[in-house]
């Protein structure tokens, strides 16, 4: 099995848990779901829709409820892609380093009465955009690891 790659740098003393998380690439005409979130301040980051895995759920299934939670899709977990890990500071002051699994997602219908964190917006974008908007690198990296995947099969 190939090595998994460690994306980011800690910050010195401090310690970053592992966290478990399953993020998505789901796609509706050529387009890739995004999660555009509005940081304090007004800022905003762009993350591929997903997040932490909670006990007693796989991957599928955390995928499917943070699609809901974050942008609104009800979606079918497919195929895992690749795994990545990343060493994260969130904007309200945790760390932990995410350990990813990136499947794909079909999306099956919108569901606004699933979407709970308000600073969480979905966009479409094309997935280079999307490749260069993503705030993690291991996002980005996932993104373009299935984008040479999709070439190898065309």
């Amino acid at each position: 099995m190939d090595a998994i790659p460690q994306f980011g740098a800690p910050l010195p003393g401090r310690a970053y848990p592992d966290r478990p998380a399953a993020f998505g690439i789901a796609l509706r005409d050529g387009r890739l779901a995004v999660a555009r979130i509005t940081l304090a301040g007004g800022r905003q980051v762009h993350d591929l829709p997903g997040g932490g895995i909670d006990a007693g759920e796989g991957p599928a299934e955390a995928l499917v409820r943070e699609f809901g939670e974050e942008v609104g899709l009800r979606v079918a977990a497919g195929a895992e892609l690749v795994r990545a890990d990343q060493y994260f500071n969130s904007p309200e002051g945790s760390a932990h380093n995410v350990r990813g699994v990136f499947m794909t997602a079909t999306v099956l219908a919108e569901a606004a009465d699933l979407k709970i964190e308000d600073d969480h917006e979905l966009i479409w974008l094309d997935p280079l955009e999307a490749l260069g908007l993503m705030r993690r690198e291991a996002h980005a990296w996932a993104i373009a690891a299935w984008l040479r995947d999709l070439a190898r099969r065309a």
